[in-house]
Order: structure tokens, then sequence, then C-alpha cells
């Protein structure tokens, strides 16, 4: 399985691992506005193997971005269910990494690489997720519980302060009554519970308040007052139903292939900049224009500057932004990435859709070998 950055250790071929490690984690809670989706990156800081749960298709850029950027080899994408409110980017994920796809067995999806079942356990590095089974919601729901049972991802199984519905979808409140107490709540009081969803900024919750508040099933609600509640309630179909569930049943796989950029492999940090890397600058010096936004003493100056590349200091871009070729895309560079950037998004922001940041600017241009023009020095008295 393919790294899914330069200089990130490769995954083990086992994804199913036999026993819990413990070595440090890294831990990132993602969040999609549009669907009040939350998605979750976890990784072996040792190795640099990671997961990531429930990943949204539109924010495919995003979380791909994240995972470059720290260096992550990711092993899986791992969804709770299949999801009725938004369409998952694990397949996305899966041709941009090679990770696996997983997904319980029981949701009938295609396109999974990793079919789970309850008691599984999906292996990153030296730490495990174990696969409870938590059905109710739908009958493929999962919940992922960390190796030290610190921290679980409880899918719409259970919500903070509420839980997924069950008018729908195999859904069952007998059945999700069951789920959460015998294996969510079952879990250590201290363990933090991580929702798949959430409209009103609540992202973490514990199992000892969810036994305490939960109006649904806390406290000292019975199975009849649950069951009660939730056959009691009225509810909307999610209004993206009729696209996200065909799609999720696809593990995310377009219908159609999605359009290439055309100019280039732009390659989006995690801020959201679009970015090309030296050595396809260099294979490409002739089909785009290089501008440089940093002072004329340092373009003339002993670090040199790209050949042929064109000054425009950062602070008279827009004033001189006329002077800008119009027929190629555009390259931005400074010393290090962070004006060029700043750059970048002025160009954007007035419409100039082809443009890019030099990643790592002239700094990683001249470590990586590229060519450098520079100033003859001037002659001593």
């Amino acid at each position: 399985m393919a790294a899914s950055s330069p200089g990130a250790f490769a995954p083990a071929p086992a994804l199913l691992a036999a026993a819990a490690g413990g070595g440090p984690l890294l831990f990132r809670q993602l969040f999609d506005a549009a669907t009040g989706t939350f998605t979750y990156l976890l990784a072996d800081v040792p190795s640099r193997q990671g997961v990531i749960i429930d990943p949204v298709f539109e924010q495919h850029g995003r979380d791909l971005s994240l995972v470059q950027e720290l260096g992550i080899a990711l092993v899986a994408s791992l969804d709770t269910h299949a999801h009725a409110d938004h369409v998952t980017g694990s397949w996305l994920l899966h041709e941009a990494t090679g990770c696996a796809i997983g997904l319980a067995a029981a949701a009938g999806a295609e396109n999974v690489t990793l079919p789970l079942a309850h008691g599984d356990r999906v292996g990153f590095g030296q730490r495990v997720l174990e696969v409870r089974s938590t059905p109710g919601h739908t009958n493929g729901c999962v919940t992922y519980v960390l190796d030290d049972h610190s921290l679980a991802f409880t899918g719409d199984a259970l919500l903070v302060r509420g839980c997924g519905r069950c008018d729908f979808q195999q859904g069952d409140a007998h059945t999700l009554w069951t789920s959460i107490t015998r294996q969510i709540f079952t879990l250590p009081e201290a363990c933090q519970l991580y929702p798949c969803h959430d409209y009103t900024g609540r992202g973490v919750t514990s199992v000892a308040e969810e036994k305490a508040y939960n109006a649904r099933l806390g406290g000292s609600a019975t199975e009849r007052d649950f069951v009660g509640h939730m056959e009691a309630m009225k509810l909307p179909h999610p209004h993206r139903i009729a696209e996200a569930l065909p799609g999720n049943l696809r593990s995310g796989r377009p219908r159609q292939p999605q359009p290439a950029v055309s100019w280039a492999p732009l390659q989006r940090s995690y801020a959201g900049l679009p970015e090309l890397t030296p050595a396809w600058l260099a294979a490409h010096r002739a089909d785009v224009a290089v501008v440089d936004v940093r002072t004329p003493e340092e373009y003339h100056g002993p670090d040199g500057r790209i050949p042929a590349s064109q000054l425009l200091p950062l602070p008279q871009l827009e004033a001189r932004a006329a002077e800008l070729p119009a027929d190629r895309p555009l390259v931005l560079v400074c010393h290090s990435g962070s004006r060029s950037a700043l750059a970048t998004q002025q160009l954007l922001k007035a419409g100039r859709p082809q443009v890019a940041n030099l990643r790592g600017g002239l700094r990683r241009w001249t470590d990586e070998g590229y060519p450098i023009e520079a100033e003859a020095p001037l002659p001593e008295a």
C-alpha cells in the first residue's frame, strides 16, 4: 500500500491487528459545517501510520492536505455507517493514498476492501481500534474504540445528549438501546465519546455525562422510556438522502470520473492554498510565469533568484497586477513561501484562477539543487 506523502513510513501489510499497543497518538477533529459532520484523524506518532474516520466527499482536499502535511501514511478510511446525510470521502482517499476502505460488512456496500464485524481490530502502527457493532440507527453501525479505552467514535449511534434516529434504514429503537447500553455505556466512565454529527458546536462528551444527562436514555430512563421517546419523534428525512445513500453504498465512488486540474498537479495546503513543488516547476518552467514577490534588495542579493523570474514586490502587487503575464499560469515565489502564499491568496481573490505558490520557496528550490541566477559580485576597490 502506498504511503501518502514522500518520506512517510509505509503502512504495515496487516490491517486487522492481533494486539493493542500504546504509543503516542496524534488526534485531530475536523468539521464540515454544511452537513454538521465530524471527521477524525488518528495516527501513531512513531510509525506515522494513521486512520481517518467518517470523511466527507466535499472535504477531500482538506483531509488529504492534512494527511500529506503531517506525513501520515494512511492505512484505512473508516466509516461508522452508511450515512444518509453526506457522501463519504473514502473512495477519493483510497484513490489518492492506496488506503483501505473500512465499513461494516452488514452495510452491504460496494468497493469496501476492509469489511468489518464486531470484535475486529484495525491496527495502525502500535495503536489499535476495536470494532464494536452498535446497530439500531442502521444495521451497519459500528463504534470504534481506541485500544486503551480513552476514546470512542460512536458515529450516529450515540450523539452528544442524543442519539441517531430509528425510523428508517433498518432502524430499531430496542436494538439501539441495547447497542448503547451494552457496547458504549460499558466503557470506562472517563472514556471520551466523539460523535459523527452535531449542529450546535458540541464536539465531545463522555460515558459518564451521557449516562447522567442524555435526555433519551440517561439518568433513570428505562428501555420503555427510550423506545417511547424514539417512536414519538416526527422527523423529516435528511434532505440529501437520495444522493447520499446510493453514494455511500458505492463507498463514495463517483458515477463519473472527477475532472482533473487542467494546468498542473496542484497540492492544497491544509490552509487551502494551491501549491506546486520545485520539481514540477523545474520540469515545466517554460509553461508558466514565475513571479518573485521579495524586495528588490533580496531579488538582486546574494540569495539569487529563479532564472527568468519577474520581480514584483508584495506591497506593490495589487497596484501593478496589470504587469503580470495574462497568457500563462503564475507561480509565486519568495524566500520561504510565506510572502508568496499571501500573494497567491490576493491574486485568487482578484479573480486570477491559474495561480499557485511554490512550496518551500526559493530556499527549498535551492536545497533541491535547482539553478539559481545571481548578480555578479562587485570588484573590490
